[in-house]
C-alpha cells in the first residue's frame, strides 16, 4: 500500500488514523532517510492514542516509553546504535513479553535482536510531502492495511 501525504500535518493525521487501526501487541518498523518524518509519524500515532505531551525522537536515549490510557508504547530510535547487542544493555529482552506497541526507527541497526515487524513503513521524500509504503510482515500487519484501505482482512 502506498500513500502520498502533502505536508507534515497530513503525516500527523495519518499517524492518528494508523493508531486507530492497531491492535496490541504490534511491532512497527519505520524506515527512511534522516528527516523523512519517522518521528512526525510517531507523534501522530501517539496523539491518536491520547498522548498530549511532547514527542521527541529518542535519538540519544534510544528508547522512550509512553504509558497511555489505551496503550503502552515503546518508541525506539536506533540511529546511534553501534551494535545490535547494545539492545541487551537497554533491557530489551525484559520488555519483549509486554503487550505494547513497538515503534522502531532504524530497525536495520537492531537486526537479529528486535522482534519481527508486523508492519514496515517506508517513508520517502516526495516533494513537497512524503510517500509512505506500508508492507505487512504478519497477519496483524495485513489487518492494519486492510483497515486503512477500508477492506476486511
Amino acid at each position: 500500500m502506498e500513500i502520498l501525504l502533502p505536508d507534515p500535518e497530513a503525516q500527523l493525521a495519518f499517524g492518528a488514523r494508523l493508531a486507530a487501526c492497531l491492535h496490541l501487541p504490534c511491532v512497527l518498523y519505520l524506515e527512511g532517510d534522516l528527516g523523512a518524518g519517522k518521528t512526525t509519524l510517531t507523534r501522530g500515532m501517539l496523539h491518536g492514542l491520547g498522548h498530549r505531551g511532547a514527542v521527541r525522537s529518542p535519538t540519544y536515549t534510544l528508547i522512550e516509553p509512553y504509558e497511555l490510557p489505551t496503550a503502552r508504547v515503546q518508541h525506539l530510535d536506533l540511529y546511534r546504535l553501534a551494535d545490535p547487542e547494545e539492545l541487551e544493555y537497554l533491557g530489551l529482552r525484559d520488555l519483549l513479553g509486554e503487550d505494547v506497541l513497538w515503534v522502531i526507527e532504524w530497525p536495520e541497526r537492531g537486526a537479529g535482536i528486535l522482534p519481527a515487524a508486523d508492519l514496515r513503513i517506508g517513508i520517502a521524500y516526495a516533494e513537497p510531502g512524503r510517500r509512505l509504503r506500508l508492507e505487512p510482515g504478519s497477519p496483524r500487519g495485513q489487518a492494519v492495511i486492510a483497515s486503512l484501505s477500508g477492506t476486511s482482512a
